[in-house]
This record gives structure tokens, sequence and C-alpha cells, in this order.
């Protein structure tokens, strides 16, 4: 692989010299900080702590008010009740129309772990939803991937263009020496320009490729990039040997909601205890015998306890197993299809590997080919256009080359890119 590098940053050459060079890695990272999703980490940061805060403050004094007045068909006879009595003696009565203003403070101080679990639910949910949005973040890079190859691509056919027009200038140059002295045609020399205004068209084309590659990147990554921005040739690393992608964590944590949701289940049919204290201004009092305006107060403690939720507790846990084992499936096809991409770039990286090989052996033959073609053409042994054939078949052996070595770097990024 070394070998492969070493000979694309020949072709690279050093024009990067003038300016720094942009990495893949930092491409990673400016597209990253760019993408407009990454606002939404921010935004789930603080909805969980507004949750978290809500949900903490069921355990603060609650504070009702009511009233009402009513006028009720009848009341307590205390006469009816106790029947006669002596002269002299009489009964209160209690007025039909009655009235009362209530506050109430209710404390709670129990909840069966309910507050507890909630919070645990709040921030379960809160990891699932960064760890889904880092899963997002992920997919960038493989987009990155193929526009930062594609603008290296474009790169090096460019670099080789230049030295093939090198090569047919200097011929051009002993042809027109020679139609000077009057030993070639001017065909010839005609048939070469042609050939290179053919490879100044094909680096137009080049050029327009990679500028147009180059302002889909800086979309990407938000950052302007002239036209003579160059990018680092990364070097290939080796890829882990396990898969630890962003979904695997997102799979896990999206287990750990069911289990906290299948724990708050025992909370729904444990009681709650609460203190309270009522207050109130109204008649009757609570000695209704005085039949008059006043205040009076009630306080204690207070046990609710619901047992309605052992209904349907079994379907329930069985319904958050199910969805547990619904995620594991979908973990389970994650890995399968993975592993099938994987196994896919390794049989891209030999194959482009044993092209490259190819090609090699195809430049050294197409080399070896064109020198001699230059030295037939100089004697008059063959045509201008047998040379111009025969250049560009080693023209178009080193662009395969190029293509090969540019694939290869690019499955051993998109193999690392699918096991991380």
């Amino acid at each position: 692989m070394n070998r492969y590098l070493f000979t694309f940053a020949l072709l690279w050459g050093i024009t990067g010299t003038a300016s720094a060079q942009l990495t893949l890695e930092e491409c990673y990272q400016l597209a990253r900080a760019n993408y407009p999703a990454i606002k939404k980490m921010d935004l789930i940061a603080q909805t969980s702590d507004y949750d978290l805060q809500n949900a903490g403050k069921r355990f603060l004094p609650q504070i009702n008010f009511s009233g009402q007045a009513t006028y009720q068909s009848q009341t307590v006879s205390f006469s009816d009740a106790l029947g006669s009595l002596p002269a002299g003696i009489a009964l209160p009565s209690i007025s039909k129309d009655q009235y009362k203003i209530q506050g109430e403070i209710n404390q709670l101080l129990y909840d069966g772990g309910s507050t507890r679990n909630q919070k645990e639910l709040i921030h379960a949910h809160k990891e699932l939803q960064e760890q889904n949005l880092e899963t997002s973040l992920y997919t960038i890079n493989n987009r990155v991937n193929h526009i930062f190859f594609s603008v290296l691509l474009m790169d090096a056919r460019l670099k080789q263009n230049e030295l093939n027009r090198a090569n047919l200038q200097t011929q051009v140059q002993k042809t027109e020496a020679a139609l000077e002295n009057g030993v070639a045609f001017r065909s010839n020399l005609d048939e070469l320009k042609a050939e290179i205004v053919n490879i100044d068209m094909a680096g137009t084309e080049y050029s327009a490729n990679r500028l147009a590659y180059l302002k889909m990147l800086s979309l990407f990554i938000g950052k302007e990039l002239p036209g003579n921005t160059t990018l680092s040739v990364p070097v290939a690393e080796a890829s882990p040997s396990i898969i630890n992608r962003p979904e695997l964590k997102a799979f896990d944590l999206q287990k750990s909601v069911y289990d906290v949701q299948r724990k708050d289940l025992k909370s729904n049919y444990l009681p709650q205890v609460s203190a309270f204290f009522q207050g109130a201004y109204g008649r009757p009092t609570l000695n209704i015998i005085e039949n008059a305006f006043g205040p009076w107060f009630i306080t204690g403690i207070r046990l609710n306890w619901s047992l309605g939720s052992l209904y349907t507790l079994s379907n329930r846990k069985n319904t958050l197993l199910l969805q547990q084992k619904s995620i594991e499936a979908d973990r389970e096809t994650f890995l399968f299809n993975t592993q099938l991409d994987v196994l896919q770039e390794d049989e891209n990286i030999k194959k482009y590997r044993a092209l490259i090989l190819r090609d090699e052996e195809m430049i050294s033959l197409r080399s070896s080919v064109t020198k001699s073609a230059e030295a037939q053409l100089n004697n008059g042994i063959i045509t201008t256009d047998e040379y111009i054939r025969k250049v560009n078949a080693e023209h178009l052996a080193r662009q395969n080359k190029i293509l090969h070595e540019i694939q290869l770097l690019q499955a051993l990024y998109n193999r690392k890119f699918l096991l991380n």
C-alpha cells in the first residue's frame, strides 16, 4: 500500500506547498459542526433539563383553592331528631343556603418510586435521542468521503494530463525543428498540436469537475474553498476488526428505555402517601350547630392506593419484552447487512490491488513501446498518427492506475466507515 501512496504522491506533485492542505479528518469535523441537525443536540439537552425539573417539582407543596355556594332542599332537623323539649329550650336550625371558600396544601411524601423512575426515563430518552442524532451525523462522513476522493481523482488526472501534454509538447518542438530542416511534413506537426488540444479539452473537463466537487465540499463543511485549494492524500490506516458503529449503541439505549419502563410498572400499583392541610371559611363551620360564618381547618395524612393497574400488569410486561426482542432483531439485521457490506469492500480492496499490479505491468510495457515509437517517429519509420496512438495507450494505462489507486484508497476508507 505504501508503494501505491508513493506513486500517487509523485503524481500529486508539490502543488500543495503554497497553501495549507485540507485533510479528510478536518472535513469530517467541519461537516459535523456545519450540519443543521447538530443544533438539535443543545435542544435535546435543554428539553431534558426542563423535563427533569418538572419531574422533581412533584415533591413541592401543591396548593389548591376552591369555593362553592349551594342551596339544598333539606338540612338536619334537631327538633325531629330529639322530639319535644321543655319550654324555654330552642334548638338551632341550619340554613339551607351554605357557603364555603377552601384552600388546601398537599405535600407528597411517598409515590412508590414513580418520580425517580420518571427521571430515569427522561435521562434514558435523552441519551437515545442524542445517539440517534450521532448516528445521523455519522452518515455525513460517507458523503464527505465520496466528494473528497472525487477531488483527489480529478487532481491526479490533471497531473497526469499535464505530464502527457509535456511529453507531446517536446515532440512538437522536435517536429518543428525537423520541419524547418525540411525533413518533416506540416501535417505531422498539426496532428501533434491537435492531440495537445484534445489533452487541453480533457484538462478543462477535469478542472470543471474538480471545481464542482469543491463547491459541494464547501457546502458540506460551511467553508468557502477557492479553486486552488489542495486536499491532503489520507493515509490508509488499518480498519478495526469488529463493528463498532453508533447504531449499535442506539439499539442498546433503546433497550434500556424499555428496562426503565418495565421498572416503572411497579410504581403504578404501590400506594402514595401525602400530608395535607385544609383551611376554609364559610357557613356552616365544622361546628354545624352554630349555623354561623367562621373559619376552620383540617390536617392529616392521606393514603391513596389504586390496584387497578394489576389487571394489565402482565400484558404490559409482555409488551415491553416483545419490544425489546424487536430491537434485538433490528440489531442483528443491522449487523448482518453491515457484515455483507464489509465483505463486499474486502473483495473490492483485493480487486483494486490486483488491478494496480496489472496496471504497473501495462505501464511498463506501454512506456517501452512509446520510447521505441518516439525513436521510430524521429527516423520516419512510423507516422505521427501511429505515434499518437501509442502515446495515448500509455496515457490510458497511467490514468487507469490512478483511478484504481483512488478507488483502492476510497474502498479502504469505506471499510473503515462501515466498521467505525
